[in-house]
């Protein structure tokens, strides 16, 4: 997989990480790694672009739950702890009531957003499908 980055000026600055090929349990930490390099560099609002990817195991959901909590400015749930770090995110996804404040996701690809609906996942993040838009909903 790979993962490039783009920074926009709107109304706050937003990072943009693109996501390109497959998310899975070989390439999850790398996600969850540059989100972290992101918000330690200053990066407060994230848009996912996931036009380009093509497929996304459970563990794409260990990332994209890790990268909200990074951005909230939590620390995430230990993935070497093996199958319990899925338990805070059905718990997420459960008992969240509001989108995602500063994580956002773009242009999922079909079996990509299925698997985000099916997970919950649309329940708390906002997905969109045009760029200017979810880059000014951060504002």
């Amino acid at each position: 997989m790979d993962i490039s980055v783009e920074y926009v000026q709107a109304e706050a600055p937003v990072s943009i990480m693109k996501l390109d090929g497959e998310l899975d349990a070989r390439c999850y930490m790398d996600v969850i790694i540059e989100a972290k390099k992101l918000y330690d560099m200053g990066t407060r609002d994230l848009l996912i672009d996931l036009s380009d990817l093509n497929f996304m195991a459970s563990s794409g959901l260990v990332a994209f739950h890790s990268i909200a909590l990074i951005m909230r400015g939590e620390q995430p749930p230990d993935p070497e702890v093996g199958w319990s770090s899925y338990r805070p995110v059905r718990t997420h996804v459960e008992h969240e009531t509001v989108y995602e404040e500063h994580c956002k996701l773009l242009s999922p690809h079909p079996r990509v957003d299925h698997t985000l609906d099916m997970a919950g996942f649309k329940k708390i993040f906002e997905v969109f499908d045009d760029r200017e838009e979810a880059v000014r909903s951060f504002g």
